[in-house]
């Protein structure tokens, strides 16, 4: 099983969200946590979305409780952007560096047995950080050479950002792009495809492979995604789960999901949560499927639903055993 933790797992290991985001040690520390305590077979190096923003001399918040966010847009402007450089990821206090210190110590510890991702925003989700989601949206429509621009420049960034990771020795690299969701298919091919597509190619170059996060409603967006070239991708609780079983089953591609983080997770008893993993299970008999929710899992969940989930495919597969 293939579960998103963040605010679970700081929740475990007794920590702020503000420790989690901000602090590579503790963040691989919650994972690993978590995977000692309930068995999870994947981590990830995932905690928000302003790394690069950071790091690109944006000015941060740091809530207690909730995800750091960038306190006002970098880029309005071609002048602005023109004013921006690649970030130097060695200097002291870098968020890129401390995410990747991050990635090599849970390497270190349960790369042996378990899948470790490090984690990146494709470009097209770092360019709605950058400017503000509403502001780069609008750019499609009103300046898309502006757009264009933004998405090239930091498209050389998300690469780097990769590479950092997988010389961690980390295998796969989650990428999000949850923003994509929001567009049309046609703006999609044209504003996230292209740039989704550079990035999986560079991680592919380098040994690595990928995994495509776009949480949200991407019913309509099934096919394009197969072609960013991504090798594993993640189907949210808003798309049909037949639908993703025919697209991704009938080209062999593997895919994760969708348990609904909040019905089939939070709300549910432990009993609940299991028919839900097994009903997905059976669907997914003969496919490449790994069990997840949409998207996160929310710290509320209690310990004993989050180990119905995570034991759901071993207690399924001894009932099969068992007749």
């Amino acid at each position: 099983m293939f579960p998103l933790l963040m605010s679970f797992s700081a929740t475990r290991l007794g920590i702020t969200y503000r420790d989690f985001a901000t602090n590579g040690h503790a963040m691989a520390e919650a994972q690993l946590k978590t995977r000692q305590v309930f068995g999870v077979d994947a981590i990830t190096a995932c905690s928000d979305a302003f790394r690069v923003s950071a790091d690109l001399g944006g000015e941060m918040v740091y809530p207690e409780s909730t995800p750091p966010y960038l306190a006002r847009p970098l880029v309005r402007s071609e002048e602005d952007l023109k004013s921006l450089s690649k970030p130097d990821a060695s200097r002291w206090g870098s968020r890129m560096a401390n995410r990747t210190r991050g990635t090599r110590e849970m390497v270190k510890t349960a790369g042996n047995d378990c899948l470790v991702l490090g984690w990146v925003d494709m470009p097209f989700a770092e360019a709605c950080s950058v400017c503000g989601v509403t502001e780069f949206l609008t750019l499609l429509h009103d300046q898309p050479t502006l757009a264009h621009h933004i998405l090239e420049f930091l498209t050389d960034i998300v690469i780097d950002f990769c590479l950092m990771q997988l010389e961690t020795g980390a295998p796969m690299i989650g990428a999000g792009d949850a923003a994509a969701s929001l567009i049309s298919p046609k703006m999609y091919r044209e504003f996230a495809l292209p740039y989704e597509q550079r990035v999986c190619e560079a991680v592919h170059a380098a040994n690595g492979t990928v995994k495509l996060h776009i949480c949200g409603n991407t019913s309509r967006l099934l096919h394009d995604m197969i072609g960013s070239g991504a090798d594993l991708f993640n189907v949210d609780h808003l798309v049909d789960f037949p639908l993703a079983l025919e697209v991704y089953g009938g080209v062999a591609r593997c895919f994760k999901g969708n348990l609904n983080p909040v019905t089939d997770l939070l709300q549910a008893t432990p009993e609940q949560c299991e028919q839900m993993a097994w009903e997905r299970l059976r669907m997914a008999t003969g496919k490449a499927y790994m069990l997840s929710g949409g998207c996160e899992v929310p710290a509320a969940v209690t310990d004993d639903v989050f180990r119905a989930f995570c034991q759901a495919p071993r207690t399924l597969q001894h009932q099969a055993q068992t007749g």
